[in-house]
């Protein structure tokens, strides 16, 4: 099984994706898209869109994790968040893959058993769970991990 999870953004797409064989989980690819700010937000939200699509199409995962949003109290910040969430969320539909949402409280819950978890303790985490030589880096990249982490142990 191929999980897929996504740590949306206009700037940066955080992605993971964790292969799954019986007890045996390893880390297939992890990265991120990054969107130039000097372009125009609907040309940004279409190189996330073809970004996410050729992630699918080489990837075919069984399922993507995404992260939900919760209230934010920058409003642009979260629009746009929600406008990147919003087509990778049409990209796996759009391929009839299931899609699970994790807030960042799950996340961190379910990667170290406690909801106040900082960055560093989750790459921590994220790097022992997955036998990784170093921190996953950068911080967009560990929690598209850590999400399709959170998801793989959810559906244990």
């Amino acid at each position: 099984m191929i999980v897929i999870g996504i740590d949306p953004g206009l700037a940066t797409v955080g992605f993971g994706v964790i292969q799954k064989n019986g007890h045996d989980i390893k880390p297939v690819s992890y990265g991120c898209i990054r969107t130039s700010s000097k372009k125009q937000t609907p040309d940004r939200l279409l190189e996330i869109y073809d970004e996410t699509c050729g992630l699918f199409d080489k990837y075919a995962p069984e399922c993507i994790a995404i992260e939900r949003l919760f209230f934010n109290k920058n409003v642009t910040n979260a629009m746009s968040v929600s406008e990147a969430r919003g087509v990778v969320l049409l990209a796996a539909r759009q391929r009839n893959i299931p899609v699970y949402e994790y807030t960042p409280l799950q996340v961190k819950q379910g990667i170290t058993g406690s909801g106040k978890a900082d960055k560093r303790q989750m790459q921590e985490m994220i790097k022992a769970l997955l036998k990784l030589d170093e921190l996953p880096k950068p911080d967009d990249a560990a929690d598209g991990l850590s999400i399709a982490l959170c998801h793989i142990h959810v559906m244990r």
